[in-house]
């Protein structure tokens, strides 16, 4: 009890000195001539606040007003900008485009309705890197020329892919069911050539010629030369070699000629003329020389041998 009633005694003597102390503050007598401060910006100050308000109002005007212009100028859309178009799959570029750098992508297609034209000024060149950079494969179409640099180059059937030009360091492969050459020279061969048939077009000829060396046909089980509906001629300027070093050379046909033979000359009598001969009769020298001596009674080939010391 004792310490509760002191605590409450001190309270009360705080209570009333802070109540002393508040009403002595009130009766205290004003400053009369105390200096008021106005609060805010005037003068020149506040000028140039206006001021710069303004320009910052009349920039921001102009640049929506740019901003605006651009957008209509550029054709910017929710799809895209002008002729180029975000879509799922990709970007889609309709019209003509022109491209200042190197252009990279993975795919390039046209409209299925469209072809797809690439153009420049001097030349078009598509290249193929690997995974570190260094060029594979390169593809130029020039003024002058179609250049193609690769390890393989190739061209396919469009239906079932098979190969119909394939081109490497080692050989060239045609797969294609029919070579046709319709230059007015032909085809031009430096070295040799493989083939299993050579046939010209129905009703045109075929013709193989050398201008300046031999022409030469092997086959190791024989060389066919065959004219179904027509003539065979073999012709040369100087000889004509048929030669079989193991077999015979057979001739099979219902007349067999041999035109410009020499003709060794025979008279029975040389006081008695000589009658238009009709009949000759075919004789060899020792050297495979043929010739023509007029047939008598018997041969007269050792008559006209002198034929076989000319040659």
């Amino acid at each position: 009890m004792d310490r509760s009633t002191n605590l409450d005694i001190e309270e009360l003597k705080m209570t009333r000195e802070q109540y002393i102390l508040a009403t002595q503050q009130n009766n205290l007598p004003k400053a009369e001539n105390a200096h008021l401060y106005p609060v805010g910006i005037y003068g020149w100050r506040k000028r140039c606040l206006y001021f710069f308000v303004l320009l910052l109002l009349v920039t921001m005007i102009v640049n929506l007003a740019m901003t605006i212009w651009i957008l209509k100028v550029m054709n910017f859309t929710v799809d895209g900008m002008g002729n180029l178009r975000v879509t799922k799959k990709g970007i889609r570029l309709e019209g003509i485009s022109e491209f200042l750098l190197p252009l990279y992508v993975k795919e390039i297609h046209s409209r299925k309705d469209s072809p797809l034209v690439l153009q420049s000024d001097r030349n078009v060149t598509v290249n193929a890197r690997n995974h570190m950079g260094q060029l594979t494969g390169q593809l130029t179409v020039g003024a002058d020329a179609v250049e193609a640099q690769c390890k393989r180059f190739e061209v396919r059937a469009s239906e079932d892919g098979r190969v119909l030009f394939s081109a490497d360091e080692d050989e060239i492969t045609i797969g294609a069911e029919k070579l046709k050459v319709t230059g007015t020279e032909g085809a031009v061969f430096g070295h040799s050539v493989e083939t299993p048939h050579i046939r010209a077009e129905p009703s045109q000829d075929l013709r193989l010629e050398s201008p300046t060396r031999s022409l030469i046909m092997e086959a190791p089980r024989g060389v066919q030369v065959r004219a179904a509906a027509g003539d065979f001629k073999a012709t040369c300027r100087k000889e004509l070699h048929l030669q079989s070093t193991e077999g015979e050379i057979f001739l099979n046909a219902d007349t067999i000629r041999l035109g410009n033979l020499p003709t060794g000359s025979f008279s029975s009598s040389p006081s008695s003329p000589n009658p238009r001969q009709t009949v000759y009769e075919l004789c060899a020298c020792p050297n495979g020389k043929l010739y023509l001596s007029p047939a008598g009674v018997g041969s007269t080939c050792q008559f006209s041998s002198s034929i076989c010391l000319w040659s």
